[in-house]
């Protein structure tokens, strides 16, 4: 009896092991990689009013652009 006890025991603590050890990993890179990020400045398009991040725009006399394309039809 006291060796299917043991058994008992050695089983429960490796089933253990193997469910709460990923979890505390997962759990420390996840909440590593999802920080919240800052907002972005969005500027619109001053062609086709798409919005976008103002790091991605193109400036030009008119205002932002979305692509050189764009910048240059309206004269920009």
């Amino acid at each position: 009896m006291k060796y299917l006890i043991l058994i008992g025991v050695v089983v429960l603590v490796l089933w253990l092991a193997r469910t709460v050890r990923p979890r505390v990993r997962g759990d420390s890179r996840h909440s590593a990689t999802s920080a919240p990020r800052a907002p972005q400045p969005m500027v619109r398009c001053a062609h086709c009013g798409l919005h976008l991040p103002e790091q991605d725009a193109l400036p030009g006399r008119g205002g932002h652009y979305c692509s050189e394309e764009h910048r240059r039809a309206a004269g920009g």
